[in-house]
């Protein structure tokens, strides 16, 4: 399976810690270890954290050769701090290198010619106009591939009509349900629950599938007109440091994308494994530490 990836790479800052993500940068990084073809979009200060962002990247495979390399803004960072019950707070600094990618139209016609299935994007990046005219470029320019909307909403960091926009351009679109309240709030929508949310906003938008993730509770699961939710499940691994909160946000959408490519077709038989845990990343990414609340998801029968 081809992908594009297109967002942001960053740090997580925790005290002295510092954590290589950014939703984009995770899920092309797991997508590789799946064994995929990445394509990752972004962009990097000519700094000692863009070196090492690049040097983690040849590490494990990942190509850097669409990382720009910025050198009138610093590599992006997050800083994290855990309320009282655990909970990561972010305070986002930018602007950042990964406002200003640039693609050539060399870097464009290679990355089309390998006829990527899938392009992923999220609401983060799009707030840089640079960035959204270059997903909208990328879009464009490979209009048979499917498109991955993670809406991922971060305080200070999406607007209504941005949002709108992203859901209308999706082929497939994952969020939570904390973002659902949110969306339905932002736009005077009223579904009385979250399969009708998945209905109701699939038929607005032409989705042909949507997840709403529930923690550990479980997720809902649409695929083409075939709806269901179910419960989590805890997954045995080892107890995670505090700070771990603040990784796990990206196992569901590679998981789930990979799911619904392998089956060969749009099938609403769908097996979505959510790593929905706690994941810590130690020197490098796929070394899973923690309590990962998992549910896995059939839906029977196929799509018309």
């Amino acid at each position: 399976m081809n992908i594009i990836s297109i967002g942001e790479v960053l740090w997580d800052v925790f005290g002295d810690a510092e954590h290589l993500g950014g939703a984009a940068f995770n899920f092309g990084a797991h997508a590789k270890i799946l064994g995929h073809s990445v394509s990752f979009v972004s962009a990097v200060g000519k700094d000692a954290r863009g070196q090492r962002v690049l040097e983690r990247m040849d590490a494990m495979g990942l190509p850097t050769r669409f990382v720009r390399k910025e050198k009138n803004h610093p590599t992006g960072i997050v800083t994290v701090n855990l309320d009282s019950s655990g909970e990561p707070h972010f305070v986002i600094h930018r602007p950042a290198a990964y406002d200003f990618p640039a693609l050539s139209d060399g870097d464009l016609k290679e990355i089309s010619s390998r006829r990527p299935d899938w392009i992923y994007f999220g609401t983060l990046f799009q707030m840089s106009p640079q960035a959204k005219a270059l997903t909208l470029k990328v879009i464009d320019a490979n209009p048979e591939a499917r498109r991955f909307y993670d809406v991922n909403l971060r305080e200070n960091c999406y607007e209504a009509s941005l949002v709108n926009e992203l859901m209308s351009l999706a082929t497939a679109v994952k969020l939570n349900d904390q973002e659902v309240d949110m969306i339905q709030s932002t736009f005077g929508w009223s579904y009385r629950s979250l399969q009708d949310f998945c209905q109701g906003a699939a038929r607005k938008f032409g989705w042909e599938a949507v997840c709403v993730t529930r923690g550990e509770a479980g997720c809902v699961l649409l695929v083409g007109d075939k709806c269901v939710a179910a419960e989590g499940y805890e997954l045995a691994t080892p107890s995670p440091p505090p700070s771990s909160t603040a990784w796990e946000r990206d196992g569901l959408p590679r998981n789930w994308l990979t799911s619904l490519t392998e089956l060969g077709r749009w099938w609403p038989a769908v097996r979505a494994e959510l790593l929905l845990g706690l994941w810590r990343r130690q020197g490098h990414l796929g070394v899973g530490r923690g309590k990962a609340v998992c549910g896995m998801w059939y839906v029977v029968g196929r799509m018309s």
